[in-house]
């Protein structure tokens, strides 16, 4: 019988960037990359790329939603997904919410583990933060914790992020059971 799985404490940083980034990086040498919008993205896609990039870092919210949940919060018309592809494959993908005429928040970025090591981190965020910024908010928010990459939070701060609130969660893990279940929709 499988056993449940133990909760995961996670200290959680909400974070918020008032003006555009300044700085300007170069698309990363010797690599192959393309940034489509994926609109209308089909779900199967969706969760795929999810859990490429979220398997490390225990990111379950998603993948434990049914069809008509996600396609609702995926395909609402102001939710755009955005993926990055490296040598013609999927390497990562961010996912923007437009809150109001005001805020924007970076609801998901992040690499898959293949491309993590390539130098591409840093330039792929700051082609997030350009499209989050295209519309003129006030502000850019983004959550991240403990659960995330180590450097996650180092790296919101380095591209102009400050943050502005902190507390303590609780991330319940899939059961076996459960992760078959999504990845088999």
């Amino acid at each position: 019988m499988a056993r449940k799985p133990t909760p995961l404490k996670a200290h959680v940083t909400q974070l918020e960037m008032t003006a555009p980034p300044k700085a300007s990086l170069p698309v990363p040498v010797n690599l192959q990359t393309a940034i489509i919008r994926a609109s209308d993205i089909p779900l199967h896609y969706y969760r795929y790329l999810y859990r490429q990039v979220g398997k490390r870092w225990h990111w379950y919210n998603r993948l434990k939603m049914s069809d008509e949940e996600l396609a609702a919060a995926i395909h609402d018309p102001r939710v755009s997904v955005t993926v990055l592809y490296v040598h013609g494959a999927p390497a990562g993908f961010f996912e923007l919410t437009k809150e109001s005429d005001e805020i924007v928040e970076l609801s998901y970025f992040g690499l898959f583990e293949r491309a993590i090591g390539l130098g591409i981190g840093k330039w792929f965020l700051l082609q997030a933060l350009y499209v989050a910024w295209q519309d003129n908010p006030q502000k850019v928010t983004v959550t991240t914790n403990t659960l995330d990459h180590p450097r996650a939070l180092q790296l919101y701060q380095m591209m102009g992020f400050s943050p502005v609130s902190t507390y303590e969660a609780l991330v319940m893990p899939m059961t076996d059971a459960e992760l078959l279940k999504a990845l088999d929709a």
